[in-house]
């Protein structure tokens, strides 16, 4: 018993004198070489997961981790591996006779790309311009986010009716977000729906989630919703699976 007594004492002192000399944890096999970007890493993961709610702008010493992410590949092979998956689970669904099975897309940073425009706003760093991203979605030069072209180009072919659904204002940007996704290969969805005179003021949520029921009324079966906004995902009439794309540059409430 005593000899049990004492192992326990020498663990203890063992590990309250690794911790005050500041000894690596067992499972850290090195210290990190660079602090900011593990820092940036561990806010982009949280943020990504959901666990950082409303945020408004990316760290200022994150900057260049965001930028190396978007434009150094790693964002592409991310966005690409989602897609693997979901064209995985479209493999397994078997569309019916009636026309009646559907999609849900999101159209900024899931159908479309706005990093042309967040290089010029320090990728997040600095806050939400309304008027200026208005000016950019005007001329309708959003790239495709190929990944996500491909994909929608097999529901379309494989029978599934894609709906569209965007924040964007349907008084100024329809127009230009019409001929934008045409021009970049968008072509045979279902329905097209902008933000409204109706929706003004609504949440993203609330505004997603009444246009989605309405989908559901017409009949429709909502097999899946994609989106880089968690705002895309949460509410009423989400359909039978959610994607999540990445996006560590903006969030919307």
């Amino acid at each position: 018993m005593a000899k049990r007594v004492n192992e326990i004492i020498i663990f203890v002192f063992v590990a309250l004198f690794s911790k005050a000399i500041g000894a690596k944890p067992y499972w850290r096999t090195r210290w990190p070489i660079d602090r900011v970007s593990t820092e940036c890493l561990t806010w982009q993961l949280a943020v990504e997961a959901n666990n950082v709610r409303g945020w408004r702008i990316v760290p200022a010493h994150c900057l260049s981790h965001i930028e190396a992410y978007m434009t150094g590949g790693q964002y592409e092979q991310d966005v690409n591996y989602i897609v693997e998956q979901i064209e995985s689970y479209v493999s397994e669904l078997v569309v019916g006779e009636d026309g009646m099975d559907a999609w849900i897309l999101d159209i900024d940073d899931t159908c479309l790309s706005n990093v042309i425009y967040y290089q010029k706003k320090k990728y997040g760093c600095e806050p939400y311009d309304p008027m200026a991203f208005k000016a950019w979605a005007m001329k309708g030069e959003c790239p495709a986010i190929p990944g996500v072209l491909g994909l929608f180009s097999k529901l379309v072919k494989n029978g599934f009716k894609v709906f569209l659904i965007t924040g964007r204002d349907e008084e100024t940007l329809a127009p230009s977000t019409i001929a934008n996704l045409h021009d970049q290969g968008f072509i045979g969805y279902e329905r097209l729906t902008f933000r409204s005179p109706a929706y003004k003021g609504k949440s993203a949520v609330v505004y997603k989630s009444e246009i989605r029921k309405q989908i559901m009324e017409e009949g429709y079966r909502i097999w899946g919703n994609v989106g880089d906004q968690w705002t895309d995902l949460q509410g009423d009439c989400l359909g039978n699976r959610t994607f999540k794309l990445p996006n560590p540059m903006y969030c919307v409430p």
